[in-house]
């Protein structure tokens, strides 16, 4: 008779999560330690009563394979974790236990084998990954059926259930957690000239908002960036869920104050978002402050970190054009509630924002098959309102033949820039150059 693993797991699992459940152990790293030595003495437990059945036993490299995925079923993903580790996975979709689309960062997709049992152990362990992940709790239920989680350090997952004929997950891999700028040159996101360019932008203490779709790379362009940023400059990140992971980075950012926002409990209280955050980031001596994705509210509290006392912040958002930014802006305050005029929130904007930079991605035909394509696609100076209601703009970097951002006209604020350490021989207009193959 061969050893069955998932058997084996399904076996231990709930007298580990009932060990874990009764041990009183508060922090992250102490829960996690307390789980390891609780799962090597239930699997050593596990083997010694099979084998006093006269069944099948693992062998010892059975016996630890088995160790960590009954870890992986608590802290991990379960058995949907060897495609989070694979750094060629970008996105694992699933529409109930038995659908799950394996999405690669080639553009391929298959699909992969069941993540669980039933529709039914699904839900519980997606349950049991909130209860363990994070910095808080959260909950999963009919009352609460959408769930937006960080798992780990390059995961991001989003379950649904109830409002879906079968439980729903969307997981989002970070491949890139250490990229610079240099390595978005190598990639074909810029060329060595823009790469210049944003690197004196960041230097110079400009702020930016990073725009695209869904996909499009903000969040590690948005890291990138940071890259540029000294080490010992005080960071603060605000995320709905952490996915910039600066204050990991130890070697390149020494001095991060990580803000993550916190959901109400079924009653809607003890609820923090994002704008408190923001708010917050500047009582805590910030120098700069990055928003991992402005959503709603939290927009006009973050243009006002850039205006009063955050200069060099960078914030991403969705827009499918760099002409929708501002109109994008308007409707995102709106949508917060909050009652700002038009011509003012605009003014603001303006005054508060320096380049704005829009990134796009495409699916191409290469010589090893299909590649997926992310690159900056323009960049624009922002400045105060002129003749119109909308801010003035400069069309500093616009699309070349190929797409690909290409130099057009010398922004004002040139002459900071060169003082940042910018070559403005570098800024002329040319085709797309460097790096990119």
């Amino acid at each position: 008779m061969s050893f069955d693993p998932v058997s084996a797991v399904r076996e231990i699992l709930p007298r580990v999560t009932e060990a874990l459940d009764g041990a009183g152990v508060t922090g992250d790293d102490a829960i996690r330690e307390y789980a390891k030595a609780a799962i090597t003495e239930l699997v050593r437990e596990y083997v010694d009563r099979h084998a006093l059945a006269g069944k099948r036993v693992p062998s010892l490299v059975e016996e630890r394979l088995l160790a960590q995925a009954v870890y992986d079923e608590i802290f991990e993903l379960g058995r949907l974790q060897p495609f989070v580790n694979d750094p060629d996975v970008e996105n694992i979709d699933v529409n109930g236990c038995d659908q799950v689309w394996i999405t690669y960062c080639d553009g391929r997709k298959v699909l992969g084998p069941p993540c669980a049992d039933s529709d039914e152990e699904l839900v519980e362990n997606v349950r049991r990954w909130a209860a363990y992940q994070g910095q808080t709790a959260r909950d999963f239920s009919i009352a609460r059926p959408r769930l937006h989680l960080s798992v780990g350090h390059r995961t991001r997952m989003a379950a649904l259930m109830g409002v879906t004929p079968r439980p729903s997950l969307s997981i989002r891999r970070h491949g890139m957690l250490d990229a610079d700028l240099d390595d978005l040159v190598l990639n074909g996101t810029v060329d060595k000239g823009l790469r210049a360019f944003l690197g004196a932008a960041v230097r110079a203490h400009k702020d930016i908002v990073i725009t695209g779709g869904m996909g499009d790379g903000k969040t590690t362009f948005a890291r990138a960036l940071a890259g540029e940023i000294d080490p010992d400059e005080r960071i603060a990140t605000v995320e709905k869920e952490y996915e910039l992971f600066l204050h990991l980075q130890i070697d390149r950012h020494r001095d991060v104050l990580a803000l993550e926002a916190r959901e109400g409990n079924t009653e809607g209280l003890g609820a923090i978002t994002m704008h408190q955050l923001i708010e917050d980031a500047l009582r805590f001596n910030a120098r700069r402050i990055i928003v991992g994705e402005v959503r709603g509210d939290e927009m006009v509290p973050m243009l006002e970190a850039m205006n009063t006392g955050g200069n060099g912040s960078i914030c991403t958002m969705h827009a499918d054009s760099a002409d929708q930014v501002f109109a994008r802006m308007l409707i995102l305050a709106g949508s917060g509630g909050l009652a700002i005029a038009p011509d003012t929130l605009f003014r603001t904007i303006g005054m508060a924002v320096d380049f704005v930079v829009h990134l796009r991605h495409e699916l191409c035909h290469g010589m090893d098959g299909l590649v997926n394509r992310r690159y900056v696609a323009e960049v624009n100076e922002v400045l105060p309102p002129g003749d119109g209601m909308e801010p003035a703009v400069n069309h500093v970097y616009v699309p070349g033949p190929d797409g690909r951002a290409v130099p057009n006209t010398i922004p004002q604020c040139m002459d900071e820039l060169v003082a940042a350490g910018f070559d403005s021989d570098m800024f002329v207009s040319r085709a797309w150059s460097g790096g990119f193959s």
